[in-house]
C-alpha cells in the first residue's frame, strides 16, 4: 500500500481514538471507521506500541490509549488535536540544522497554511539578529509554522506578538505558571527567558507569500542542560514548576490558541490582539532601555501602537516609536 494511504489511515486511526476519549473502540468498528481490514488495524496498533504508546486491549471491548510516549512523535501530536489547519500537515524530524530552513523550503514548495515542522534537536537553531538558540535533544520545543495571511507587508510583525500571546496562554492553561512577554519576542518566567520567537517573511514587493514563525521553548531542561553563559538569563518550565511538563500537550495547546487568535486577527484586525498582548507585557509602565542598531533610547514604555510598534516616552515627554530593538528593563 502506498505511503500516502498508510499515512492517511494512521491519521484516521488517531482521529478515531481522539473522538472516543476514554471509551474503547472495537477492532471491527475501527476498521469500518477508517476503511481497512481488521488485520491492518492490528498492524497500526502494533506500530503505535513500538512508538511508545500504551494501549489497553480487552476482549469484546476493543482498544483504548492509556499512555502516550515520552518522546514526541507525529502520531502523539495528532492524537487529540482539534485544530482545523494548524498542525494538520506535520513534518516531524529527529535532528535538523534548523526547522526554519526546512519551513522556508516547504513554503516555497507551496505547503498548505498551518504546516508545522518540528524537531527533537536543532544543530543550528537561531533567534533574532542571527543569535544561536540552544536546542538540546528531548528537552524543549523547536518548531516552525507556516502561515499565509492576506495582510499588507508592514503588518507582518504583528504575527510575532500574536504568537507570543498564544504561547503564554498555552503555558498558563497547562502549567498554571504566569509568563510575561518582553517586547518584541521574548517570554519570561521570573525574569528569565523561557521562549523565543523568530518571524521571517517570504514576500514580493507588494504581497506576502508566507510568514514563517520559529518557536523555541525551554520545557524540561535542568540547570545542567544550559551552558554557563545562559544559566543566569534562561530558565525552563520544569525549573519554574518543579516537575516535568508534557511537551506534546503544550504543542497542541499552542496550536489551538494560535489558530483561535489568528482567525480572530483575520476577522477583527490587530486591536483585540493588542489588548491581550499588553495585559501580559512586562515592560508597560516601566523604565526601559531600547538599544537599536543606531542608538539607545531610555524612557517609560507606554504600550504598543495598533501596528505593534513599541512606544517609549523619554524624560522630556517625547514619544519614540521603536520598530526593532533589544530591551532592558
Amino acid at each position: 500500500m502506498a505511503d500516502g494511504v498508510q499515512s492517511q489511515l494512521r491519521k484516521d486511526l488517531l482521529d478515531a481514538f481522539t473522538n472516543a476519549g476514554e471509551n474503547f473502540l472495537s477492532g471491527q468498528h475501527i476498521a469500518e471507521l477508517i476503511g481497512c481490514s481488521r488485520t491492518a488495524v492490528w498492524k497500526h496498533i502494533e506500530e503505535l506500541r513500538k512508538e511508545g504508546f500504551e494501549l489497553e486491549a480487552i476482549r469484546r471491548k476493543g482498544y483504548r490509549i492509556v499512555k502516550t510516549p515520552e518522546q514526541i512523535t507525529a502520531d502523539e501530536l495528532r492524537l487529540g488535536l482539534t485544530t482545523k489547519f494548524i498542525g494538520k500537515n506535520l513534518h516531524y524530524e529527529e535532528t535538523v540544522e534548523s526547522t526554519q530552513k526546512i519551513a522556508h523550503r516547504l513554503a516555497y514548495e507551496q505547503a498548505p497554511e498551518g504546516t508545522v515542522i518540528i524537531a527533537e534537536e536543532q544543530l543550528s537553531g537561531r533567534g533574532r539578529m542571527d543569535r544561536r538558540w540552544h536546542s538540546p535533544k528531548y528537552t524543549g520545543i523547536w518548531m516552525s509554522i507556516i502561515l499565509r495571511p492576506s495582510i499588507p507587508l508592514p503588518k507582518a510583525p504583528q504575527l510575532t506578538l500574536l504568537t507570543a500571546v498564544a504561547i503564554v496562554r498555552a503555558i498558563e492553561e497547562l502549567t498554571g505558571l504566569m509568563p510575561e512577554i518582553k517586547w518584541p519576542n521574548d517570554i519570561l518566567l521570573n525574569g528569565k527567558k523561557v521562549t523565543g520567537i523568530l518571524t521571517e517573511l517570504e514576500a514580493e514587493a507588494d504581497r506576502i507569500n508566507s510568514i514563517i514563525i520559529g518557536i523555541g521553548i525551554n520545557v524540561n531542561q535542568t540547570k545542567t542542560d544550559f551552558p554557563s553563559e545562559l544559566e543566569q538569563i534562561a530558565t525552563s518550565l520544569l525549573l519554574e514548576k518543579g516537575e516535568k511538563v508534557s511537551r506534546a500537550d503544550l504543542i497542541k495547546g499552542i496550536f489551538t490558541n494560535l489558530e483561535k487568535l489568528y482567525l480572530l486577527y483575520l476577522d477583527e484586525g490587530f486591536h483585540p490582539i493588542k489588548l491581550l498582548w499588553e495585559s501580559y507585557a512586562i515592560s508597560i509602565g516601566r523604565m526601559i532601555t531600547a538599544r537599536t542598531l543606531s542608538n539607545s533610547i531610555i524612557g517609560k514604555a507606554q504600550g504598543i501602537t495598533d501596528d505593534g510598534v513599541l512606544m517609549i516616552e523619554d524624560e522630556l515627554g517625547k514619544i519614540h516609536h521603536v520598530y526593532s530593538a533589544d530591551i532592558e528593563i
